[in-house]
């Protein structure tokens, strides 16, 4: 697509986010990136302060997720302020912003998938379990996550810019969407490929981790009460995945829909910003209270790190 397509389409889509009021978003997704953004880095000073934390893989793991959301929540927050006030940004930054947003995100979902096999593998395997992931292993598998979720997304950078007509253009518009769709429209197979192989291997993972999980755990009783621990945690898990991945099933239509013609543009705003500001933020806001507040670890950790600042605190005043 030409550089003055690019700008006609951006141009568009700002004055279409305008008509609809749906800068209005922002308020919402501000109040919980915030939230979430006061959360995480109180369970990731719980983590890191504590040695014993910080020796246990499913917590490592966690404090990963934790941080990719983190980087993403930023991300995604800067991104709809800019498109909300039409503020012109270089389409080399917004490419960059693009590449680490995907990355971010596709990282928390690698994290996730993780944890489960994580808790498989420690459910399956409990006498080697620690031989088998020991901290120095997880280290070099998260920084193996980073560097796969990365590898991709910057290498379209590196394309874009090979491709560019214009190195100086700006665009006020910055969204994900567009900069892959521009991609997609040149290369309809790779982008898709791309995130439909990442899901379809992480669900079946996922699944298959789950289904012998129960199949182990069956005979030991933990499943016969419908209020039991085991079956209220499955649940509450399900559905934190249930929302990680539906963002990004959400996101596969977008792009099906980017080369629809006969698709409304006001169609493609108002499920681009719906996606954007609710449902990629719904799982990041719930994920340091189910996975960090729920281990009993984090919570002591935390109440042993709140009594000791209010000791100190009340050792100041007298």
């Amino acid at each position: 697509m030409s550089s003055m397509k690019i700008a006609n389409l951006t141009q568009e889509w700002f004055e279409c986010l305008h008509s609809w009021h749906l800068d209005l978003f922002f308020i919402p997704a501000t109040i919980v990136t915030l939230a979430t953004l006061l959360a995480n880095p109180v369970l990731l000073t719980c983590i890191f302060l504590s040695r014993a934390l910080r020796q246990e893989t499913r917590y490592l793991l966690l404090a990963n997720t934790l941080a990719a959301d983190m980087l993403f929540l930023v991300l995604n927050l800067v991104t709809v302020a800019c498109n909300a006030l039409g503020a012109e940004i270089p389409e080399l930054l917004c490419e960059l912003n693009t590449a680490i947003t995907v990355t971010a995100y596709c990282c928390a979902i690698l994290t996730v998938t993780l944890m489960v096999a994580d808790t498989y593998m420690a459910v399956r395997w409990p006498l080697h379990y620690h031989d088998l992931l020991p901290p120095s292993r997880i280290h070099r598998i998260l920084v193996g996550i980073w560097l796969l979720a990365a590898m991709y997304p910057f290498s379209l950078v590196v394309i874009m810019e090979v491709v560019r007509e214009n190195p100086h253009e700006k665009t006020s518009v910055c969204l994900v969407l567009i900069s892959l769709g521009f991609i997609q429209a040149k290369n309809t197979v790779g982008i898709h490929i791309y995130f439909s192989a990442a899901a379809i291997i992480c669900t079946m993972l996922i699944f298959y981790c789950y289904v012998r999980l129960y199949m182990v755990t069956k005979t030991q009783g933990i499943w016969q009460s419908r209020y039991s621990r085991a079956r209220v945690t499955l649940l509450a898990h399900g559905v934190l995945l249930l929302l990680y991945f539906t963002p990004g099933l959400i996101f596969t239509m977008e792009l099906f829909l980017f080369q629809k013609e006969n698709i409304s543009q006001d169609v493609r705003v108002w499920i681009s910003t719906v996606n954007m500001c609710v449902f990629m933020l719904l799982p990041r806001a719930l994920a340091p209270y189910l996975y960090g507040l729920r281990y009993r670890e984090i919570s002591d950790t935390l109440l042993q790190l709140f009594d000791r600042h209010t000791r100190l605190s009340q050792a100041t005043v007298a």
